[in-house]
C-alpha cells in the first residue's frame, strides 16, 4: 500500500477524541443529539420525528427479503425481557447522537450529521430526553440509543439506565444501543463500578457491528485504516467477557468476490474463537440505498451491492454446515456466549 493511499484513510482515535470533547458535558448529564427536523434523514423516516423533534420512531421488522436470513434483532430480545408475547415486529424510540468516527458509504445518516454539526444538534439532558419520552402519547417501551457512535459517549448508557432505574421503570423498559466497535471509550472513560452497573441491568442489550468480513471490506465501507478491522474482534470480546447481553449486526458490502468462501471462513472461524456460538448471534444486515446516499455512489459501491448477496449465501451455507438445525432455530438470546479463554 502506498503513502498516499495510507494517507487517504481516516484518523479514527483523532477524530474520536475532538467528537467527544463535543457530544458530551459529563457535570450536566448532556449528550449531542440530532435535531431531525429539516435533514435528508427526515425525508426516510416513517412518521414524523417526535420528541420535539430529538426522536424517532423506529420500525423494527423481522423479515426482509427472501434470500436474506430473518432479523430477530431487537424484536426477540425486546419482547422476552418485557414478557410480551412473541412477534415478528417492535416500534423502538430512537435517539441519536450526533458524532461517528467512521463514515460508511452506506449509511442512512448524513455525514453531516456525524460531524457534532450543532446545526441540526443540541446538547440534551439525559433526563430531559427522557421525559420528552414518556410525554409521549403512546411511548415505546423499547428505547434505542443509536447513532452515530453512542459509545463515543459511553455515559449516555450509563446515565440512561439510571434515569430509567429511578423513575420505577426497570421492568417496564428494554434498553438497546448501537456499537459499531470503533472506540474504547467503555473501558478507559467508564469506571469499573459503571461497567458494573450497566451489566446489571437486564434489560439492556448492546448490538456491533462488524463493517465487512476481512480487511479490505471493512477499509472499503468505513474509510478507516483496514487495520483496524481486527480490533473489532477484540472489542467484542471484552464485551463478552465482562457479561453483557452482546449481539452482532455484520454488513458484506464488498468491492468483489474473490476467494469469498476462504474469507468468509476464516471470518466465521475467528467469531468462533472469541465463542464457539457467536456466529448465531451476528445477523447480517442487508444494505439498501438512502436519501443521504444517492450522492455517494460510484461503480465499485453499486456493484457492492450485488456482491453482498453472494457473501450472504456464503454466511448461510457455512453456518448450516457448522450447527444442527436445533441450534440454528434457537431464540437469538437462548444462544450462549462463553468467557473468552
Amino acid at each position: 500500500m502506498n503513502n498516499t493511499m495510507k494517507a487517504s484513510y481516516l484518523n479514527s482515535v483523532e477524530m474520536a477524541n475532538r467528537y467527544r470533547s463535543k457530544a458530551l458535558d459529563v457535570p450536566g448529564r448532556r449528550i449531542l443529539v440530532t435535531q431531525f427536523s429539516g435533514t435528508e434523514q427526515e425525508d426516510d423516516l416513517s412518521v414524523p420525528a417526535n420528541c420535539n423533534g430529538y426522536g424517532r420512531i423506529r420500525h423494527f421488522q423481522r423479515s426482509r427479503v427472501a434470500e436474506w436470513p430473518d432479523n430477530p434483532l431487537p424484536i426477540d430480545p425486546a419482547r422476552h425481557y418485557l414478557q410480551l408475547v412473541p412477534a415478528d415486529a417492535i416500534e423502538a424510540q430512537v435517539f441519536q447522537n450526533a458524532v461517528c468516527n467512521w463514515r460508511c458509504w452506506y449509511c442512512f445518516v448524513p455525514f453531516r450529521l456525524l460531524d457534532a454539526n450543532t446545526k441540526h444538534s443540541s446538547l440534551m439532558g439525559v433526563s430531559e430526553l427522557i421525559d420528552l419520552w414518556e410525554k409521549e402519547p403512546q411511548p415505546p417501551a423499547m428505547i434505542d440509543l443509536s447513532g452515530g457512535q453512542p459509545d463515543i459517549v459511553p455515559e449516555w448508557i450509563v446515565w440512561t439506565i439510571n434515569e430509567i432505574r429511578s423513575r420505577g421503570l426497570d421492568r417496564k423498559v428494554y434498553l438497546w444501543s448501537d456499537d459499531n466497535l470503533s472506540t474504547d471509550y467503555f473501558w478507559t472513560a467508564l469506571t469499573d463500578a459503571e461497567r458494573e452497573f450497566i451489566r446489571g441491568y437486564a434489560g439492556y442489550g448492546r448490538v456491533c457491528c462488524f463493517k465487512g468480513f476481512d480487511d479490505e471490506s471493512f477499509s472499503f465501507n468505513t474509510s478507516a485504516a483496514p487495520n483496524e478491522f481486527s480490533l473489532q474482534f477484540d472489542r467484542i470480546a471484552r464485551l463478552i467477557n465482562l457479561g453483557i447481553d452482546i449481539y452482532g449486526y455484520a454488513t458484506f458490502t464488498c468491492p468483489n468476490v474473490a476467494n469469498l468462501g476462504s474469507k468468509m471462513s476464516v471470518f466465521i472461524d475467528r467469531l468462533r474463537a472469541i465463542s464457539d456460538y457467536l456466529p448465531l448471534r451476528v445477523v447480517p444486515l442487508q444494505i439498501w440505498p438512502y436519501t443521504p446516499t444517492s450522492g455517494r455512489f460510484n461503480i465499485l459501491r453499486s456493484q457492492s451491492l450485488e456482491n453482498q448477496r453472494a457473501a450472504v449465501l456464503e454466511w448461510s451455507e457455512k453456518l448450516e454446515r457448522l450447527y444442527p438445525s436445533s441450534w440454528l432455530e434457537r431464540a437469538i438470546y437462548e444462544i450462549p456466549l462463553r468467557e473468552v479463554v
